[in-house]
Order: C-alpha cells, then sequence, then structure tokens
C-alpha cells in the first residue's frame, strides 16, 4: 500500500500543478475583466453621468449577455475541445474588457458590458469539463475550489492595484490595461493545457492509462441508471433546485461585490487605493473558506450541506453586519468580511454535483444551464441595490436584502438530492510499477 501511494503521488502532483494553476489565471483574468468595474463605477458614474439606477444596470447587465452561450458552451466542451473553445473566447473577451474602457457614454458602457458576458459565457462550463476530465470524483472538489479560488484571488491581488491605476491615472487606463491580459495568457494556455490525459504527452502512459480506466469507471457508473431524455434531465428537480441556489447566491455575492467600494466610500471618504485594500480583506478569507469546506467536503463525501451550511451562515453575518451598522462601523466592517466566505465557500461542494450525478453527455450543458439561469442574479443583484440605495439614499436596506437572499439560497440548498455512497466506491485503477516519464 505505501509503494502504491509513493507511486501515486507523482501523478496527482503533476496534473494538480499543470492544470490548475493555468486554468486558476484564465479564470482570475476573466473575473478581474468582470468585476473591475466595482472600484470603478464610483468615478464612472460621474464620468459617464450615470444614476444608481445606470449604474447598477450597466454593471449587471454582464449577466444577460452571460447567459447567450452557456448551454451551446457546454454542449461543445462535453463532446469536442473545451481547449480550443476557452482559446477562442479568451480572443473575444479580451477584445470587449479593451472596448469597455473606451465607452464615451452609459449606454455603450451597458452594450460593451452585455458582450463581454456573452463572451466570457462559454468558459465556466468549459472549465469545469476540462477539469472533470482529469480529476476523478474524489478529488472534485478541491480541483473546483482550487481552480475557484481565481474569484477571491483575482480581487485579493487586482483591488489595491485596481485602486492605485484608478488614483494614478483613471477608470479608462485601469479597464484597458487589465483588458489586454486574455492575450497574453493565451500563449500559455496554448502551450500547457490539455484536453484530458489520452491527448498529454507529459505523462506516461502507466499514468494514462490508470487515470483514464478510473474516468471511465466513474462514467459509467454515473450512465448506468434508467435513460433520461436530455430535456427531462435538463429540467429534472435537481437542476432546478441548483438553478434556484445559484440565482439567490449570485444575487447576494454579486450585489455585495459591485456596491461594497461604493459603500465603503459613502461611510468614510477614503483615497482609492485604501478602498482597494479593505475591499480586497474579505477575500482573503473567502480564500481559506473555499480551500478548508472543500477538503472537508472530498473527506466526508458529502456535497449538499457543504453548500447549504456556509449559506445560510453568511447570510446571518450579513444581517447581523447590517444591523451593527447604526451601532459599530468596525464590527459592521468585519461581520461584511466573514459573510463573504460563504459563496465562495460553497463553489466546490455546488459544481462537483452535476459531474457526479447527471450523464457525461448531458453534464456540460445542464451545468450551462444552471450558470445561465442562476448568474441572472448577477444582474438582479446589483440592479436591487441600485434602486434600493437610490430611493433610501443609504445601503442599510439594500444590504439587508442581499443577506435575505444569501440565507434563502442555504435554505434551498438543504433540499438538493443527496448523492449515492456506492458512486463514491469506485476502486482507483493501480498504477504499474514504472518511475514518471
Amino acid at each position: 500500500m505505501k509503494r502504491h501511494l509513493l507511486q501515486e503521488n507523482p501523478v496527482r502532483h503533476r496534473r494538480w500543478l499543470r492544470i490548475i494553476p493555468v486554468a486558476l489565471v484564465m479564470y482570475t483574468i476573466s473575473y478581474i475583466d468582470r468585476t473591475n468595474i466595482s472600484l470603478a463605477l464610483p468615478s464612472m458614474s460621474r464620468g459617464l453621468h450615470m444614476n444608481a439606477v445606470q449604474a447598477g444596470s450597466a454593471a449587471g447587465i454582464f449577466f444577460w449577455g452571460y447567459l447567450l452561450f452557456q448551454i451551446p458552451g457546454g454542449h461543445l466542451a462535453s463532446r469536442g475541445s473545451p481547449k480550443r473553445l476557452v482559446s477562442i473566447l479568451l480572443i473575444l473577451w479580451g477584445a470587449c474588457a479593451v472596448g469597455t474602457g473606451l465607452v464615451q457614454t452609459w449606454r455603450e458602457l451597458w452594450l460593451m458590458r452585455l458582450l463581454l458576458g456573452a463572451a466570457e459565457s462559454g468558459v465556466f462550463p468549459a472549465t469545469l469539463i476540462l477539469l472533470a476530465n482529469w480529476f476523478p470524483r474524489s478529488e472534485r472538489a478541491r480541483a473546483n475550489a482550487y481552480w475557484m479560488l481565481c474569484q477571491p484571488v483575482a480581487l485579493i491581488l487586482s483591488s489595491p492595484l485596481s485602486g492605485y491605476i484608478l488614483g494614478r491615472w483613471n477608470w479608462r487606463v485601469l479597464l484597458v490595461s487589465e483588458g489586454v491580459l486574455p492575450f497574453l495568457w493565451l500563449v500559455i494556455w496554448e502551450v500547457f493545457i490539455d484536453d484530458r490525459p489520452a491527448k498529454a504527452a507529459w505523462i506516461s502512459r502507466q499514468e494514462r492509462e490508470s487515470l483514464e480506466a478510473t474516468l471511465r469507471r466513474e462514467r459509467l457508473q454515473t450512465v448506468n441508471e434508467p435513460h433520461v431524455s436530455f430535456r427531462k434531465t435538463l429540467l429534472q428537480p435537481q437542476v432546478l433546485l441548483m438553478i434556484g441556489v445559484y440565482f439567490l447566491l449570485n444575487c447576494g455575492s454579486y450585489g455585495y461585490l459591485f456596491w461594497l467600494p461604493s459603500a465603503l466610500a459613502s461611510v468614510r471618504k477614503l483615497p482609492s487605493f485604501s478602498i482597494g485594500v479593505l475591499f480586497s480583506i474579505p477575500y482573503v478569507l473567502a480564500g481559506f473558506a473555499m480551500v478548508f469546506n472543500s477538503r472537508h467536503s472530498d473527506k466526508s463525501r458529502e456535497r449538499r450541506l457543504h453548500v447549504a451550511v456556509p449559506l445560510i451562515l453568511s447570510g446571518v453575518l450579513l444581517f447581523g453586519a447590517v444591523f451593527e451598522s447604526r451601532h459599530s462601523t468596525l464590527l459592521s466592517f468585519a461581520l461584511i468580511s466573514l459573510a463573504a466566505a460563504g459563496p465562495f465557500a460553497t463553489l466546490g461542494p455546488f459544481w462537483a454535483i452535476p459531474t457526479e450525478t447527471l450523464p457525461k453527455e448531458v453534464a456540460g450543458a445542464a451545468m450551462g444551464m444552471i450558470n445561465a439561469l442562476g448568474s441572472f442574479g448577477g444582474f438582479f443583484g446589483p440592479f436591487a441595490v441600485g434602486i434600493v440605495k437610490q430611493r433610501t439614499h443609504n445601503f442599510v436596506d439594500a444590504f439587508f436584502l442581499l443577506s435575505t437572499a444569501l440565507a434563502a439560497s442555504g435554505i434551498i440548498a438543504v433540499f438538493l438530492r443527496k448523492e449515492k455512497r456506492a458512486a463514491w466506491d469506485l476502486p482507483a485503477a493501480p498504477l504499474e510499477e514504472t518511475t514518471s516519464g
């Protein structure tokens, strides 16, 4: 047994160190280009003469575009090459991100954000399919979570830098300079990523065959159930519940993300760099929460409660932050920082569920539909905050609304179907006693 583990570790480490970092940086860039408008929003609102409702609409319209190619993107990635699809999308979203920094009116901004969403829409399901091609079920929540660390990492790394660029130059320089990053990373993506082990020349034949055999047995176990049509698979209760969970999760997390810098600026006048530093603190905590929750999910072989509990707790903490905002700014910010961890902590276990409960042929499209319809929350959350803020002239009631959405998301997650324990007990394919090639 000890000898077997010694042989398995190099295989595991090679996959984790090659696939995950390249995918992580790729989606980090995507997330930066999607969310850097949050720091720029106050100065953009002045420069483009936007009111709060227009600003919230421009920030959130991204997710209407994000709807367009989720299901086709997941379907193409499942049946074709996720690597090639992402390469094409890197070019398209880079062009749109640069264009966002060149707009002259809020309507042009609205249009460019819509196109940016469309260009990024196929990246998420394609990358989930890529990871499912490389990481067996016992590793999948961690693989998903380590890749999705890009979301808090993007905010942690880019917020101070974006704040500095914003303070040193302006929002146009910020959006254009960060918009060119996809073109630079395209070269790395093409060199280092392979669609599946069968196409990878950097692992030995024995390693390749072992991994392919394990993944093949898992797929057979998933599909050896009563046949359900493609349409019925996408409309089954499990998928619909996941859409509801993800919609409310995004309402809360994106409403929080896009408006927190403005809320901080409204409480105390601070330089852009200082706001960027404060804005990054909640996402440091979110990164730790993602790793811990996904590792515990894989170890305990449970997904559902690892989604529900962090979301309910996040809603309670954000509600507490709203209540304390009238009494203690410091305590309120501490609770807000802790609340940010909940939505991120759920992502690894949440996105492991479709590839573990649906046939491979429809899993990509199902994930595309969940991500597409659920991502509408990313529009309604910021938009609702803008409306409430304009009517009440403060963020208290708006953030209370976000806390309710997060708690409701967790409550719905309780009703997700439990995983079949037998699906976790597939034996791993033994590795032959050879050294790595």
